[in-house]
């Protein structure tokens, strides 16, 4: 009986872990859109649904103290439910980045290309790909999917590296949009910031199978 509840609440965490991520997920691809056509509605509704994820976070780590004192879980189950700790806080700093993005784009006054900066397009796209397929390794409980996705940060990576060439090169042909240029840079930076959460995200999958978190043995 003990452990038939046991298994019902680790379930309700899964589930509320899946439907965060979605959450998450939805508020990076509503940032890129209101980035992409410079819409102050859009960017306004990302910043004040970010306050839904902060209480699914908290929720969330509730649940998962609450299932460590009330159950003390061994092996296999506390690596889970140490596993759902650390996801969470990720997922949670994921859309706080979304929310960084949209309030640059309420800052950026003067009109601009989403595509002036040649790299940010596919680093969007690549670091939004991450996340989607680090739920995805999660749900799945699937290793081998989570290591395909952290070697993905390197293209990430890489992108952030072009970007600032991108960026350096408009200072010095065109000096006037040297504040646009800043902007767009450290949207840049919350991009590879996402994908580094991503990339955690797939550690801390690989964790809740092996015990291992980085090739050091935690549990």
């Amino acid at each position: 009986m003990v452990r038939r509840n046991f298994e019902t609440c680790l379930e309700q965490l899964n589930t509320e872990l899946i439907k965060m991520g979605a959450i998450v997920e939805q508020a990076i691809n509503t940032s890129i859109a209101a980035f992409k056509n410079r819409d102050i509605v859009t960017a306004r509704d990302v910043i004040e649904k970010d306050r839904i994820i902060d209480d699914m976070e908290k929720d969330i780590e509730s649940k998962c103290l609450s299932l460590i004192l009330k159950q003390q879980p061994v092996a296999g189950d506390l690596r889970v439910v140490s596993t759902a700790l650390k996801i969470v806080t990720d997922m949670e700093r994921i859309g706080d980045h979304a929310s960084d993005i949209a309030e640059l784009v309420l800052d950026m006054e003067d009109e601009y290309n989403y595509d002036i900066v040649e790299h940010i397009p596919p680093m969007a796209e690549s670091a939004v790909s991450m996340v989607h397929e680090a739920v995805e390794a999660f749900v799945e409980r699937d290793t081998e999917k989570a290591a395909v996705i952290k070697a993905k940060d390197d293209i990430v990576d890489d992108l952030f590296e072009k970007v600032k060439k991108d960026i350096a090169n408009i200072l010095l042909n065109e000096p006037e949009k040297g504040n646009m240029s800043i902007n767009f840079l450290m949207i840049a930076k919350y991009f590879e910031r996402i994908g580094d959460h991503a990339e955690n995200i797939c550690d801390w999958i690989e964790f809740s199978q092996t015990g291992d978190y980085k090739n050091d043995k935690l549990l």
